[in-house]
Order: structure tokens, then sequence, then C-alpha cells
């Protein structure tokens, strides 16, 4: 979707400024904020998709006024209302007024440990063969779904050159609407130019990893 996380290449946001050993959380409430996303995903009441796409879906204000783990807790408490775990009254209220649909679901410490450190499989079978293989010249479709997607707008109706074919994967951009589809995913490099125009620095290149319905031949 068009969201305010969408910032490649936006203007006025001022510079990105690093921190030499930035520490992992900056608020004593971020780490709790980061174990209740991990510990509500064992719900499965939705993918990593799904939730990336409710972090999306934040008002821009909101968004833009947030901190990174204000924009996970914002999106996690409406991914529990959507899903029947939490009320408005019990997120305004701060504590639980009746139980949840899947309170037998439980965590122990063992099992987050192993959610956490388990790595899940996102390879999946191709149905067709690639459509392209390293060194075909394609375009980047003109997507503006109102749904997930993982084209970036500065690189929508764009030429590039395939550099490589990642293999055939889950596809966000279903997973995000709870389907089970599947799609080739290539590396294509884009001219620097061929995205920012004549003020791109010269000899610059950009690849990104795109999925194949987001591709037509050049």
């Amino acid at each position: 979707m068009n969201g305010p996380q969408d910032l490649g290449g936006a203007m006025g946001f001022g510079p990105v400024a690093p921190q030499d050993d930035e520490p992992l959380f900056h608020a004593p409430w971020e780490p709790r904020a980061l174990g209740l996303t991990l510990a509500t995903g064992a719900l499965r009441h939705w993918s990593i998709d799904e939730g990336r796409h409710a972090r999306e879906s934040l008002p821009p204000a909101t968004y833009y006024a947030a901190s990174y783990y204000e924009i996970w807790a914002r999106a996690l408490a409406d991914l529990l209302i959507r899903y029947g775990e939490l009320t408005p009254e019990e997120l305004e209220a701060g504590r639980a007024q009746e139980p949840g649909r899947a309170t037998d679901r439980r965590l122990t410490p063992e099992a987050a440990a192993r959610a956490v450190t388990t790595a899940r499989g996102y390879d999946r079978p191709g149905a067709a063969p690639a459509r392209f293989a390293p060194g075909d010249r394609v375009r980047t479709r003109n997507l503006h779904p109102t749904g997930h997607v993982r084209l970036p707008g500065y690189a929508r109706d764009k030429e590039g050159v395939v550099e490589a074919v990642r293999g055939c994967h889950v596809l966000p951009d279903a997973s995000a609407r709870g389907e089970d589809a599947a799609a080739w995913l290539y590396s294509v490099v884009f001219d620097g130019r061929t995205l920012w125009g004549e003020d791109g620095a010269p000899g610059l290149d950009v690849a990104l990893d795109l999925f194949e319905p987001y591709l037509d031949t050049a």
C-alpha cells in the first residue's frame, strides 16, 4: 500500500543520524513491547506479513510521531482487537475484562525461547518455471494496491536487469491477507538515475529483491 512506511526517496524528514554503539532498546517498556509481539504471534492468528501490514496501516500522523516500538505496540493492539483477544474497552482500562479467544495457548519460557530461535522456512515449490533469468531486462509494474506490497513506490514503472533468481517463496502480499500463495523472487538491479533522475549519483546501482507479479518484460 502507499502507506507512511514507504519513505524511499522522500524528502523533508531530516538526515539519517546513526548512533555508534546504539542500544537495542531506548526505554524500559520497549523490550516488553517486543516480547508481547513475539508471544502473541504464537496465537497463530496472523502471519508476519499481516503484522507488518498492520504497522503500515497506522494513520500517517500517528506513524510519524511514534517511535519504532510504539509503532509495534499500536499495531499489535489493533491486531488483538481484530481477532477478538482484546476489546477497545480493555485497552482503555489497561486490564482484561473477559477471557480471550485462545487463552489455553500459553507460552512457557522454554516454548518462547524456541519460538524466537527456531527458523521458519518460507521456500515453496514453484507452480511453473521462473519467468525470468539473469540478464533479462524487466520493467516493474505501476502498482498502487490498498493491501500489502513489497514493491517500493520509488521503483515502480522502472526498467532494470535481473541479477539473480532467488527461488520461489511465500508471497507477502497474499500472506498479509491470510492467503497461501507463492511466487518467484528475483534480485533486480537499477541504475540510480533510472530511479532518481538527473539528481541520482553517477555510478550508483540499486539492487532490489522483487517478486514475479511485480515484473513485466521490458
